[in-house]
């Protein structure tokens, strides 16, 4: 996770350490004293502080409550060359009362690899803030007296679910087509239960290589298997007291499913060689684009392991499905990076507006957030047109139209798939193989492309 990073350090030596580690894809600033924190007051707010306890003209632990009033979703991590172990664990009890993310001692072996853990951590959970906070406000304007960015009726029966749901311990099944928010509703469960103080770890299933889903789910002992040099702590534990997301859990080995649905059956777990098993308390979240019959049938996901998973299920619906969404989730993003890029863009012509809801988004919400985010960027004017946007009216030829609109590749691909349906006969599912895509994809295509079968 990359992110804004302030450093806030009386030595140059350590600062310039410091910056060598964790410049890399981060923007990092720096700022040697008090004095020179409060300047950085008026700048834009970091994601995340690294502060020293002692600066030539304050106290680091006395400038928390400042850091947390001025930037109030900014976290921080507090270092220290405190000489004593007394005193280095009263400044981290102290740190952590005033709101601090962590605390870290400065040693001669400075430990970078724990420092650079920490980081990522800090920054992820300031990247999962900031996700659910548009949700959080949609649930505080349902009242109707702001607009809210969910206005489809069907999305405002899903913001309601999840905020009946929340409290509770349940395990909860996230449905939808990829794009759709199915990684923000699970935030929006964490954020809204009274798990939240907790971490929400998450593991995508089918990133991870058949051999090691297993030691990453479950943990592994020392000389488990070849490469197991240490202990390992698995997931389950990692999430201990918070929620585990599953994400696509139906790409997940059938094997491990079987081993999975043991756990939480009998809510323990036993790392991959160990001898131990051990309680496990979080609460459970799942993900999946796939249909679950269709998961089913075709053997990717155990049916008894699905009644397992979903006590409870939310299912997000394309965004094509609800247009009426499409323009306030617009404007959020476009004030949102509008902010980041530092542009006065006041909102969409009446031209955009027509594209933006006209158009498909077989991406969804995440291809929207993508179109505005370019469009913000390469508008030259103070409000994003037409001709700022990538995406085209939906196409509304028949076969034979001979449409010119299309791109090169686009004419291709749509040639490619009027053939394939036709050596089939229509059959979608034999043509989605032939193909090697995914039928919902093809159904997409199909859409996209105005074809007619």
């Amino acid at each position: 996770m990359k992110g804004k990073i302030l450093i806030v350090d009386d030595l140059a030596d350590f600062r310039r350490l410091l910056r060598d580690a964790l410049e890399e894809g981060n923007l990092v600033t720096e700022a040697e004293s008090k004095a020179a924190l409060e300047k950085a007051f008026a700048q834009e707010q970091p994601d995340l502080v690294l502060l020293d306890v002692k600066l030539p003209d304050g106290n680091g632990l006395d400038l928390l409550p400042s850091i947390k009033k001025r930037w109030p979703e900014t976290e921080v991590i507090v270092l220290t060359g405190a000489p004593g172990d007394d005193e280095a664990v009263s400044w981290a009890v102290e740190a952590t009362k005033r709101g601090a993310f962590n605390f870290i001692r400065k040693s001669a072996q400075f430990d970078f690899e724990k420092l650079l853990a920490d980081v990522n951590n800090a920054l992820e959970r300031r990247r999962q803030m900031e996700e659910t906070s548009m949700l959080r406000r949609a649930l505080e304007t349902m009242s109707g007296t702001a607009s809210p960015i969910f206005q489809s009726a069907i999305m405002r029966e899903v913001v309601r679910t999840v905020e009946r749901i929340a409290p509770s311990d349940v395990a909860v099944l996230i449905t939808g087509e990829s794009g759709t928010g199915k990684e923000v509703v699970a935030d929006l469960l964490h954020a809204f239960s009274p798990r939240s103080k907790g971490k929400i770890i998450k593991i995508n299933c089918a990133a991870l290589p058949r051999e090691l889903i297993e030691s990453e789910l479950f943990g592994s002992v020392k000389g488990a298997f070849t490469g197991a040099h240490t202990d390992r702590e698995g997931l389950f534990r990692q999430a201990e007291g918070g929620t585990l997301l599953l994400d696509e859990i139906s790409e997940m080995p059938i094997d491990t499913q079987s081993k999975l649905l043991r756990v939480l059956q009998d809510q323990e777990v036993r790392p991959v060689g160990g001898k131990t098993s051990y309680k496990t308390n979080c609460r459970l979240v799942a993900s999946t684009n796939r249909k679950t019959d269709e998961a089913i049938s075709q053997g990717k996901l155990r049916e008894d392991l699905f009644y397992r998973i979903s006590a409870i299920s939310v299912h997000l619906p394309p965004l094509r499905e609800r247009r009426e969404d499409i323009m306030p989730l617009a404007n959020a993003f476009l004030k949102r990076f509008a902010a980041q890029a530092n542009r006065v863009i006041t909102g969409f012509t009446q031209a955009a507006v027509e594209r933006l809801t006209a158009f498909d988004w077989p991406g969804n919400v995440r291809q929207l957030q993508n179109e505005v985010q370019r469009a913000v960027l390469l508008s030259e004017g103070d409000a994003v047109d037409a001709s700022d946007l990538s995406v085209t009216y939906p196409r509304t030829t028949t076969e034979g139209s001979g449409d010119t609109n299309f791109t090169l590749l686009e004419g291709v691909e749509r040639s490619a798939i009027i053939q394939m349906l036709k050596e089939t006969g229509g059959n979608k599912l034999e043509t989605a193989k032939r193909l090697g895509i995914g039928r919902q994809t093809l159904y997409n295509k199909i859409k996209a492309y105005g074809i007619e079968v």
